[in-house]
């Protein structure tokens, strides 16, 4: 009867230490993937907006332009109403926006 217990005593203790070794395993496993995802992911890079007076200006003359084209792009579905004409005033904006801009936002002066 000894012999017996000392035997499954034996075989519970050789499970447990294969369980140990495979979770041993795993976790060295675990622990090379997060060592490997830390090299190979890139810090993270914070932008920070200029403060200064240019840069706060600009930004307020791109607000001024953003806000024109919508209200050009708006009235133009307000009258007309048909996608072919609000289309042709989409490409038609975009492509005189930068001349607007130059123009209305003359930063020489």
């Amino acid at each position: 009867m000894s012999k017996e217990r000392a035997r499954r005593r034996a075989e519970r203790e050789a499970e447990r230490a294969r369980a140990a070794q495979v979770n041993e395993e795993r976790q060295a496993r675990r622990a090379r993937r997060r060592a490997l995802l830390v090299r190979l992911t890139p810090r993270p890079v914070r932008f920070y907006r200029q403060g200064g007076l240019i840069a706060r200006r600009r930004r307020a003359q791109n607000v001024v332009a953003g806000a024109g084209f919508v209200i050009v792009q708006a009235i133009v579905w307000l009258i007309w109403g048909s996608l072919p004409v609000s289309l042709a005033v989409l490409v038609f904006s975009l492509l005189l926006a930068p001349v607007v801009m130059t123009l209305a936002f003359d930063r020489r002066t």
